[in-house]
């Protein structure tokens, strides 16, 4: 049982491999690709994830304090935020446009990218993952703007996914679109794998509370039971602790005390269903903890800036 597993199970991920790209140096490339971007192919998603997996060569990415990161052969880049993507053999060029090398042959062939001066060569394969933004919200904000998660043990398999990724791109064949979001949910999950693994002991936050032994196994249960009335004493017991230093450790690794997670947790799967169902706002109410509608409606809102109703319609529209 971890809670990572349990939070993927109810994030509805799809994803779709969706170009090769080759450069040459000297190269750099700009792309402002967001939902908008995305949304023909995934029109349910709320928030979307980029990631590039270096086949050959290295690729340079700017750090958010100064400095560059560089990505080789092995290597996977993920853009876990809705913001511009830059990267270049020299970020400090001039970028084109990388929505303008776009090319494609036709109906059922795979999407290329082709750009640079004639220099060593780097190739990539691109794609995309698109989910809800509430139910998304603990993991993704995690995560930094721009993560680069080394070639490890894991490498090796990310190739192979990506390649049966491509071949599925390229043929069409039916089924094309369950099986890609499926691969790209492996290429996702064992990127998520190998950056939980490489934090350091002192590191705070969602993801400090998964990898956590005690704090990891109560997040898994919450994510696991969500309808369940879970009390802080209960998940204490859950996770071998006392309840206050249960209470203290939640806190400082997660950063909110376990039954504001929770109630937050539960708000996000009402929000998902008011969303993908026709549930009646009542039962949603109850499955998320509330004993009246009143109740869920105040908290709704506080969450979200809406009652569940107007939101639902907001959503429709």
């Amino acid at each position: 049982m971890d809670a990572l597993s349990e939070i993927l199970k109810s994030v509805r991920l799809e994803g779709a491999v969706y170009l090769n790209a080759e450069f040459t140096a000297p190269w750099c490339v700009q792309a402002q690709y967001g939902l908008d971007a995305v949304k023909e192919r995934l029109p349910r998603a709320e928030r979307v994830v980029f990631f590039h997996f270096v086949v050959e060569g290295s690729v340079s990415i700017p750090r958010a304090g100064g400095g560059v990161t560089t990505a080789t052969a092995g290597d996977l880049i993920l853009f876990a935020q809705d913001a511009r993507q830059l990267m270049g053999s020299d970020v400090r060029l001039k970028p084109a446009d990388a929505g303008t090398l776009l090319a494609s042959g036709g109906p059922g062939e795979m999407v290329e990218l082709n750009y640079g001066g004639g220099g060593e060569t780097t190739r990539c394969v691109c794609g995309y993952l698109g989910c809800s933004a509430g139910v998304c919200r603990p993991l993704l904000d995690a995560l930094p703007p721009v993560l680069r998660v080394p070639a490890g043990a894991g490498a090796g398999l990310v190739r192979e996914l990506l390649k049966t990724a491509v071949r599925e791109t390229v043929a069409s064949r039916p089924g094309a679109e369950s099986l890609l979001a499926k691969l790209a949910e492996l290429v996702f999950v064992e990127a998520l794998r190998g950056y939980v693994e490489s934090l350091p002991p002192e590191n705070r936050g969602w993801l400090a509370g998964v990898r956590d032994r005690n704090i990891g196994r109560a997040l898994a249960l919450m994510h696991r039971e969500p309808e369940r009335e879970w009390t802080v004493d209960d998940l204490a017991r859950a996770a071998w602790l006392s309840r206050s230093a249960f209470a203290e450790r939640f806190a400082t690794l997660v950063g909110e005390p376990p039954m504001q997670y929770l109630a937050r947790w539960r708000l996000a799967l009402a929000a998902q269903s008011l969303r993908s169902t026709d549930d009646a706002i009542t039962r949603i109410a109850q499955r998320s903890g509330y004993e009246s509608d009143a109740a869920f409606s105040r908290a709704f809102k506080r969450e979200f800036g809406m009652p569940p109703a107007a939101w639902r319609r907001a959503i429709a529209r």
